[in-house]
């Protein structure tokens, strides 16, 4: 199982700057390695109480490769790429918006230039009575994770990938409620990525002159849960992106042996998206006696 990223490693700027098809901020993204694209959502101009997204695809230097419109999915609070052992790259995001955030979580192929609404595809609500899901996919330990609210409450499910595929929810393999995402409670969740056996969270807010001036460098924290507990490994303030102007943390996603993390920049309805790192400590090679 893939080990622990340190989130007290310095961050490495990776991508800076970059813009997406619409002027809103990033929410989340997600890797597709086996092609070598990126995949990043983000709300659709003034269409956020009805859950309208924009899935941007990109090379790894931030050109454009295409978009896609879901109307009425969600907020886009997380993103998972599958890839299927037949070649199929899945893209899984939650669906069903009810208040500006999906109800459910579903599975679709990236069409250029599409617009997909929840007729389009097969909603799953795997998780009876709660709301507001969001999915994370995990391909080194071939598992799928949907945050959840229960009773207001969030929470994470864990099931083996393929068995929520095959429609399996009864048998998942770990239930926790969400901690410490951050030192205050108010503060707004930004984003999580299951990867192995841990969960990783972001939280924070843009710069405010009044209550997160950039002076103070942020509010932004990076936390790690044992995704089979839901134990609080290690949560860090991030100075990651310190100079950029508004600095709002926006999603996590595991590329290999990097945690990236991303952040939103720029003037509204023109803003911009910059991708940090974190690379995995290299492990030191044993002497021999």
């Amino acid at each position: 199982m893939a080990d622990r990223f340190d989130l007290a490693v310095p961050a490495v700027s990776w991508l800076a700057g970059k813009g997406l098809r619409e002027g809103t901020v990033l929410q989340s993204f997600a890797f597709d390695e086996s092609h070598g694209h990126l995949y990043v959502l983000q709300v659709r101009e003034g269409g956020e109480a009805a859950g309208h997204l924009c899935l941007n695809r990109l090379d790894h230097k931030g050109n454009a490769l295409g978009h896609m419109y879901l109307q009425g999915f969600g907020h886009g609070v997380s993103l998972g790429v599958q890839n299927a052992p037949d070649g199929t790259v899945w893209i899984w995001t939650e669906a069903d918006s009810r208040g500006g955030y999906g109800q459910g979580v579903t599975r679709f192929r990236f069409v250029p230039g599409a617009v997909r609404t929840a007729d389009d595809v097969r909603i799953r609500k795997p998780i009876p009575g709660s709301t507001n899901n969001q999915p994370s996919v995990c391909m080194t330990s071939k598992r799928l994770s949907v945050r959840y609210r229960m009773a207001g409450k969030p929470r994470y499910r864990v099931w083996d990938l393929e068995s929520f595929v095959d429609r399996d929810y009864d048998d998942p393999v770990a239930d926790f409620a969400q901690t410490g995402a951050h030192p205050d409670p108010q503060i707004p969740f930004q984003g999580y990525a299951l990867h192995g056996d841990h969960v990783y969270q972001l939280a924070g807010t843009a710069y405010d002159p009044v209550t997160n001036p950039p002076a103070k460098r942020g509010n932004a924290y990076l936390s790690c849960l044992d995704a089979r507990t839901g134990e609080l490994l290690q949560r860090t303030r991030t100075g990651a992106g310190q100079s950029l102007a508004y600095r709002e943390p926006e999603g996590l996603a595991v590329r290999g042996s990097r945690l990236y993390l991303g952040f939103a920049s720029g003037t509204a309805g023109a803003r911009r998206f910059s991708l940090y790192y974190k690379a995995a400590k290299k492990k030191s090679a044993k002497k021999k006696s």
